[in-house]
């Protein structure tokens, strides 16, 4: 990287985010705190990141001519991926012609927003523990490869069935019964980014808890790429999207050698610097590979509360090539803000009863419309530990009624 500059002057330091959601507005702050420019780009005007930046762009992010004209007229040092809906044969072609920097890398993006590149990588090429899996195009392969076909053992129930893209959750269904396939696979295709994409099915697996292991690449004072790691985040989710999250989650030292290991060696096959946030599920100390994302994670957003630098300083961090710390301040939790209601704007009763639980953050996203599982904001709390923060942060999370503006 070039010498940080002054935004708005010929030396500035340009970063555009594609993806301006709530993950991103953290990140587009982490970087105005280090003097570079910013430029959010989003599918609709007044995203959260969009709020913060410099620059707010306004395109279909699918579009890859759309894409490519953006990134060549604006001329950004680094492009940084937030979400998964992007066309990212564009951002490859770019990257292999050198006219862009995509962190972490434009194969990285392209892996881990389709669940088949990133689970075929982790599986069969770096044979790392993971559910059984099958990735069916229609629900009678679906069918075969859970209820088994031609003398083949199926994955089983109960089993999960999630769409090959997606993003948070959305699409997911945990099938007990043969009766729930045709529901689960109608489920997956209307959540699924792409118009008759595959389906992934997954055998349950019958885990102790799960956990986001916050896995960081940055350039150490060799100038070599090394790995360090944030202490490991339990979170809950419902229908696949995360409603709270806590740091640190107790693992047994075994269990938590093995984490690192399994996180360590797929951020290393997909490369580049950054932030990584990896889905594991633990049971005493076996580990399986779940999800990666390349980017700050939502359980990670804890780390605004229980760590020196967060996901998001240490993600602004590594990708303009600085120094980074992963170390923790204190124990702290997270708990959703769901939106509640459905309305073109809203208003939000109890901030300041949440404000009053000691130890808490609220943090309201700004997101014009409301859906009732949509989510609106987060609370954040410290503690003594763990139980303390979690029912903090809960108790905030409560007491902020989002409704329809007047």
């Amino acid at each position: 990287m070039k010498p940080l500059g002054t935004p708005y002057s010929p030396s500035a330091t340009r970063v555009m985010l594609l993806g301006a959601g709530e993950l991103g507005k953290e990140v587009v702050i982490a970087l105005q705190r280090l003097g570079v420019e910013t430029i959010a780009v989003d599918r609709y005007d007044h995203a959260p990141a969009q709020q913060v930046a410099h620059h707010a762009r306004t395109i279909d992010m699918t579009d890859g001519e759309a894409l490519r004209a953006l990134i060549l007229a604006e001329r950004p040092d680094v492009v940084v991926p937030e979400i998964e809906a992007i066309a990212t044969p564009a951002l490859e072609a770019l990257e292999r012609e050198g006219l862009a920097r995509v962190v972490p890398t434009a194969r990285a993006t392209r892996l881990t927003m389709d669940r088949e590149g990133i689970r075929r990588l982790a599986a069969e090429e770096l044979d790392l523990p993971t559910s059984p899996y099958a990735f069916c195009s229609s629900l009678e392969e679906m069918r075969a490869a859970v209820d088994g076909a031609h003398g083949r053992d199926g994955i089983g129930y109960p089993c999960v069935v999630k769409p090959c893209m997606s993003s948070s959750g959305k699409g997911q269904s945990k099938v007990d019964v043969p009766a729930d396939l045709p529901r689960a696979w109608e489920h997956a295709h209307a959540a699924g980014r792409v118009s008759g994409e595959r389906v992934i099915v997954e055998g349950f697996v019958h885990f102790d808890y799960e956990i986001t292991l916050l896995t960081v690449r940055s350039l150490g004072d060799d100038g070599a790429v090394h790995t360090s790691f944030c202490a490991p985040i339990g979170h809950v989710q419902a229908g696949g999207d995360y409603v709270e999250s806590w740091q640190p989650h107790p693992m047994a030292p075994a269990a938590l050698r093995r984490a690192k290991e399994v996180a360590g060696r797929v951020t290393e096959a997909l490369g580049g610097v950054g932030v990584f946030g990896v889905e594991l599920f633990v049971r005493g100390e076996e580990v399986w590979f779940s999800e990666v994302s390349p980017r700050p994670h939502d359980t990670g957003m804890v780390t605004m509360v229980t760590q020196w630098q967060s996901e998001f300083e240490i993600h602004a961090r590594a990708v303009l090539g600085l120094p980074v710390d992963t170390s923790l301040r204190n124990p702290g939790a997270s708990a959703v803000i769901y939106g509640a209601v459905t309305a073109d704007g809203v208003v939000f009763d109890g901030v300041p009863a949440a404000l009053a639980v000691p130890g808490t953050e609220v943090r309201l996203f700004g997101k014009g419309q409301s859906r009732p599982k949509r989510r609106l904001g987060v609370a954040l709390a410290r503690g003594d530990d763990v139980d303390r923060a979690r029912e903090r942060a809960l108790l905030a999370a409560s007491l902020v009624c989002p409704r329809p503006a007047s």
